[in-house]
């Protein structure tokens, strides 16, 4: 039987092989269109800047290399070392911090926070959410803008509620450092009542046709999901002003339709 890892309230997610073959999985995010976008924002509101949910680093050090003045905020010292080991080998020195959105308590304040890859809606608890927005507004300066990515996690088809699905394959690659193969499988549960997600992740590790290692991460809720007027309703709530939505990573206005979209409000 494969270990178990449970993600428990007040404790991070993101440990074990969740964040060791986070990087590995994801394969080259180089030309992933967040990258521009976000920096397109952080050109027309401005430094310092806040990256929140960093992880490893896959957007706060590209940034950093250019010359951006941004530092990184995770609640996972796993993902935060990782970000560390990939920094020191590019020759950077970034400013880290091992926080949870929620309870965000910075030593200063941005003309930018953005929250990249749907991390904002790590944070299941309502009451935690509308803190963590809080504290977003109250670590802009005024004028900034807070702009982070949603994503509609029901299914267009969706399963029977509260089943689960069947296992599907989520990423198989082959480790540079010993040449074994870590795979990845993954199945989930939907609550449509109260628009949470529920996971089971497998890992394994194979080599020369053996299974060497396995781990299953099992988060209860994982995730919850907006809709786009809920998105738009959270900056509202939190004080921001004038709000708008874009299609994905564009800056099209978000239509109905969209299952990616960019939530933006400004501190007044």
């Amino acid at each position: 039987m494969p270990e178990v890892c449970w993600a428990m309230s007040g404790e991070y997610e993101y440990r074990g092989m969740v964040a060791s073959a986070w990087d590995l999985l994801r394969g080259d995010y180089a030309a992933w269109p967040d990258r521009p976008f976000y920096r397109s924002i952080i050109e027309r509101a401005g430094q310092p800047v806040l990256d929140v949910g960093c992880g490893t680093g896959r957007l706060l050090l590209h940034y950093l290399a250019a010359g951006i003045d941004v530092d990184g905020v995770d609640n996972s010292p796993e993902m935060l070392a990782l970000c560390r080991e990939k920094a020191a080998a590019l020759g950077l020195d970034p400013r880290l911090y091992e926080q949870s959105m929620q309870h965000l308590d910075m030593p200063r304040r941005y003309r930018t926070i953005f929250v990249p890859s749907s991390s904002f809606q790590l944070v299941t608890d309502p009451a935690e959410a509308r803190d963590a927005m809080r504290r977003f507004h109250d670590h802009l300066l005024p004028g900034g803008v807070l702009v982070m990515s949603l994503m509609l996690l029901v299914p267009a088809s969706p399963p029977p509620h509260m089943q689960w699905t069947d296992w599907a394959k989520a990423g198989r690659r082959q480790r540079p450092k010993d040449g074994a193969t870590v795979r990845r499988q993954i199945r989930t549960k939907y609550d449509y009542a109260q628009q949470l997600d529920h996971t089971e992740t497998w890992y394994e590790v194979v080599r020369d046709g053996a299974v060497v290692e396995e781990e299953m991460h099992a988060r209860s809720p994982a995730t919850c999901w907006y809709t786009q007027e809920q998105a738009r309703q959270l900056y509202t709530d939190a004080g921001f002003g004038d709000v708008r939505l874009t299609s994905g990573f564009t800056e099209a206005p978000a239509v109905p339709d969209d299952r990616v979209f960019c939530v933006l409000g400004t501190r007044p």
